[in-house]
């Protein structure tokens, strides 16, 4: 083998020994959790509508996976390694798209953007989506806030506009009851939010 040879088969080496490094990390994988939502009841008397349900906004503290927590001295944090399954505002557009088509008051429900042409839009901004503690050590509430308005695209007109919020505490100060009380919040504000998105359509049917 020659010096040059040796020179290449050394740098060789050396770069595949950099790019194992990068790839190979012992850092441990986050939990993912995803919110199931609650089945609803069909209750029918359906209109000849469409409605489409954009993604909700939220700031950016709260338009991630990462799991929002408030300390109890109103320190605004994240849990460690447990991730939502996709960021909070698109997990909930699944669930409100789930919920609005189960109670069956509209002919098509779509996730915005749609190519389906829809009658109505609910906009939707995400407020809170987070795990309160109130002292140390204790188990939190978790507290689930929207703002939610129905449209009319074709003529630019709100017909509704509401907030909905709702609050469970956690069982215990362990992630799987801190999961469970985001569950049990999240489906009843959506409950809510479907209750009043079902009032505010009849006017938009007639």
């Amino acid at each position: 083998m020659n010096a040059w040879t040796g020179a290449l088969l050394a740098l060789s080496l050396a770069l595949a020994g950099c790019a194992g490094s990068l790839l190979d990390s012992s850092a441990a994988v986050p939990e993912s959790y995803r919110l199931a939502g609650e089945p609803l009841p069909d209750r029918g008397e359906r209109l000849p509508l469409a409605i489409s349900v954009a993604r909700p906004g939220a700031a950016p503290a709260l338009d991630t996976d990462r799991v929002a927590v408030v300390q109890s001295d109103s320190r605004f944090d994240y849990f460690a390694g447990v991730r939502w399954s996709e960021p909070a505002p698109q997990m909930l557009q699944q669930q409100l798209v789930r919920a609005i088509a189960a109670d069956g008051r509209f002919e098509a429900v779509v996730a915005a953007p749609s190519r389906v042409p829809a009658d109505l839009l609910l906009d939707v901004e995400l407020r809170r989506f987070e795990a309160v503690y109130a002292a140390e050590g204790g188990a939190p509430e978790v507290r689930v806030e929207m703002q939610v308005s129905l449209v009319d695209p074709r003529r630019a007109q709100r017909l509704a506009s509401f907030v909905v919020a709702a609050s469970s505490s956690a069982e215990a100060n362990r992630m799987a009851a801190v999961v469970a009380a985001f569950e049990r919040a999240a489906s009843e504000a959506v409950r809510s939010a479907v209750d009043q998105v079902r009032a505010a359509a009849v006017t938009a049917g007639r």
